[in-house]
């Protein structure tokens, strides 16, 4: 299962995201948020797996 674990305020926020994440072995989606468009510029969710939440939120904590 996939939850979601936070909201950047742009698609370059939530690809940043995605690499840091990647770096340290998280899957990540990331989608628009819902009555978005897709644009660069929009609102994007990051969504992990559930097994891997522990290990993005000590990532979270150590940024």
């Amino acid at each position: 299962m996939w939850t979601k674990f936070m909201e950047t305020k742009t698609r370059v926020g939530a690809e940043t995201w995605k690499k840091l994440l990647n770096w340290e072995a998280v899957a990540v989606q990331i989608r628009p948020v819902p009555g978005t468009d897709a644009g660069a510029l929009s609102p994007h969710e990051i969504w992990i797996p559930d097994s891997k939440a522990h290990v993005a939120i000590e990532v979270l904590r150590k940024v």
